[in-house]
């Protein structure tokens, strides 16, 4: 059992021009208290390894790129087994400001007026205190698409569904450390609308976010287009295998942690 209860996963991927000035930026003593890091380096090609093995961070390595989803599944397994009760994710290129982290754990530990605590922190960048965010055309059409489906299919307003930046309690995490129960590509506003859909509460607040600066990223060209496509079907087949079909429905436990 750890002596922390937060665990940090960073999936990366060819990142050797971020990793590194991220895992410095993770060394705040102020984070460092209350947080490990763990880094999954997904079979990356260049010194993504290398680099975050020289820090004093806990490193796994994929032999093969397996995905996006997939490295975070892999650190829900590792949270799991190591006796972690909350896990926050953020990406290996820098993008979401470490200073989030203090404010998702903080929320995941308030309680409501009923007592009770999230299951899931999102943190956004398009609620009223989010600093401003740049985004291109096709992620704009994207996030109304999602915005629309999910209120349509659970009756919840997400401002942002593509979010990458999630704090999870051990009730969320455990479930999707399961055998195909996560995207291994795209975990995004498809994951958002199950995770409402199965029942957990959810929350979004305000987050900071900055423009990559540096590598190549995964919504690339014309990634964006083929992605808001892929994400549409999924969140479309979700709704369907939940509410049609109850899959997955009785296998979500009413155990609190």
């Amino acid at each position: 059992m750890n002596n922390k209860e937060l665990l940090v996963i960073i999936p990366a991927y060819n990142e050797e021009k971020n990793i590194g000035a991220l895992l410095e930026r993770l060394e705040q003593p102020e984070i460092g208290r209350i947080a490990d890091i763990l880094v999954i380096n997904d079979g990356s090609k260049d010194r993504t390894g290398l680099i975050a093995r020289a820090s004093n961070h806990i490193v796994v390595d994929h032999v093969f790129n397996l995905g996006y989803g997939s490295g975070l599944q892999s650190g829900y397994k590792y949270a799991l087994r190591h006796g972690y009760r909350y896990v926050i994710q953020i990406d290996g290129d820098g993008q979401h400001d470490v200073g989030n982290i203090a404010a998702i754990y903080e929320r995941l530990k308030k309680k409501d007026e009923r007592g009770e605590c999230p299951d899931v922190v999102l943190g956004s960048r398009f609620l009223k205190d989010s600093v401003s965010f740049p985004v291109s055309f096709a992620k704009k059409v994207g996030f109304v698409l999602f915005r629309r489906l999910i209120y349509m299919g659970t009756g919840r307003h997400i401002k942002d569904p593509t979010t990458g930046l999630w704090g999870l309690d051990k009730r969320v995490f455990s479930f999707y450390a399961g055998y195909s129960r996560f995207d291994d590509r795209y975990p995004d506003a498809n994951k958002i609308m199950e995770m409402l859909l199965l029942g957990f509460r959810v929350e979004e607040i305000p987050a900071v976010m900055h423009p990559r600066t540096e590598g190549v990223s995964m919504h690339s060209g014309l990634k964006p287009f083929v992605y808001v496509l892929r994400m549409l079907f999924s969140i479309v087949a979700v709704w369907i295998r939940i509410k049609l079909f109850h899959i997955d429905t009785d296998a979500v436990g009413e155990e609190r942690n």
